[in-house]
């Protein structure tokens, strides 16, 4: 085994430049299926922390203008959701509509402590806004039901509006901040990865906005009933637009009186994009990894040429056909394996600089590779290296010993 092993390695080391060249492609064919699935994880991570059971059954319902006259009104008429709509939607139709909720903003205005302030809009919001975006409260709480029902002027920051106006986020909560010539008592601090919006009870926002009722939005979140398929959910999608459509007179056909945006089909949608990317990136790095194989194969071909003379000598002497094919085997195997251990360790090298700059952007998250996927590489190296030397070393073991010796 040892002799074996000091004549693969002096085979290397006499074809320096030439094992160099065939390395390389097998390299770069690692290190680019290693960067390709390192980027398709980190979409894919970014995509799984956007979702959430509670936000994936979710409608959104905008304001729109009739495209049909209906019942004497003309087409063009603005209809927007309005306050009523949230228990009309969950009395009519408990079967599938689990909770409505709606946000409701106020006019931008300046948010000052005593330390400094920020320019921001104060959003109206329902507990459920929190489940929705999985916001993680760092200290304090966030809105909840009796902030709604007494119309407390209660806000909820997040974790860089906090620093500014206080120096520091765990020293917020308590505090009070002035904003529409009120004062607010701030009851918690949350940090996100994207989100930065002041958060007030709807209630109050509702009655100092001074509105006839009309809502930013509504947000219906869906039963399992409602949303376990996609033609369930975009059942429930054209109940919901029928219900809306008879509170607020408008054709139920009409799709741009009222804007309905279904995120389960959303998601569903974007699952399937997914699979076809990580399929698409699969095959682009195994074609680009074959392309460096068939270099290995070619080369052994051409290593096995060379080496006649010496494989017939070895015949002759009593060497067995099944030494000389492991030993030329071996030999492509050690080439691919090592080379592509390079490839890996570049590539896993590249990820991490890449997850250190942009890994916690939302079109990235955590695009690193683990060790799992490095060890199915490493499988896939040995099983390409020893097809990429299998047939040189068939060749190798039909070479007539007498024939072999006459080669020069």
């Amino acid at each position: 085994m040892f002799d074996l092993i000091r004549e693969i390695a002096q085979t290397i080391r006499n074809n320096k430049l030439r094992t160099f060249l065939t390395g390389f492609a097998v390299t770069w064919g690692i290190f680019m299926l290693i960067v390709l699935l390192g980027m398709a994880r980190g979409v894919a991570n970014s995509f799984e922390d956007r979702s959430s059971p509670e936000r994936n059954r979710r409608i959104n319902v905008h304001q729109g203008y009739t495209n049909k006259p209906y019942k004497g009104y003309k087409e063009g008429r603005s209809i927007k959701p309005k306050a009523e709509d949230i228990d009309m939607l969950v009395r009519e139709h408990p079967e599938i509509i689990k909770e409505v909720s709606a946000y409701k903003y106020l006019n931008n205005g300046n948010i000052s402590s005593y330390k400094d302030y920020i320019s921001s809009y104060i959003e109206g919001v329902f507990p459920a806004e929190q489940k929705m975006y999985d916001i993680e409260m760092m200290d304090g709480r966030f809105i909840n039901y009796a902030d709604i029902e007494y119309q407390r002027k209660t806000l909820v920051i997040c974790k860089e509006d906090a620093t500014t106006l206080f120096g520091d986020p765990m020293k917020a909560v308590g505090q009070r901040v002035k904003s529409q010539n009120l004062s607010w008592l701030i009851i918690g601090v949350y940090d996100h990865r994207w989100l930065t919006d002041v958060y007030a009870p709807f209630s109050t926002v509702m009655t100092l906005a001074g509105s006839d009722g009309t809502l930013t939005n509504l947000q219906v979140l869906l039963t399992e009933e409602g949303a376990n398929s996609l033609e369930t959910s975009e059942a429930s999608t054209e109940t919901v637009r029928q219900s809306l459509a008879q509170a607020h007179e408008f054709d139920k056909d009409d799709s741009s009186a009222l804007y309905l945006y279904n995120y389960f089909a959303s998601y569903l949608r974007e699952k399937d994009a997914l699979g076809y990317l990580h399929i698409a990136i699969l095959v682009i790095g195994i074609l680009t990894l074959l392309s460096g194989i068939v270099g290995v194969s070619n080369i052994m071909f051409v290593s096995v040429r060379e080496r006649t003379h010496e494989i017939g000598i070895r015949r002759a002497i009593g060497a067995k056909p099944r030494s000389v094919l492991m030993q030329i085997v071996l030999e492509s195997v050690t080439i691919t394996t090592l080379f592509g251990y390079i490839g890996i360790f570049l590539g896993m090298v590249v990820m991490q600089i890449v997850n250190h700059f942009f890994g916690k952007s939302d079109v990235l998250h955590n695009p690193t590779v683990d060790i799992s996927i490095a060890i199915e590489v490493t499988v896939v190296l040995i099983i390409a290296g020893a097809l990429a030397g299998l047939f040189p070393a068939i060749k190798a073991t039909k070479v007539k010993p007498v024939e072999a010796l006459r080669d020069e």
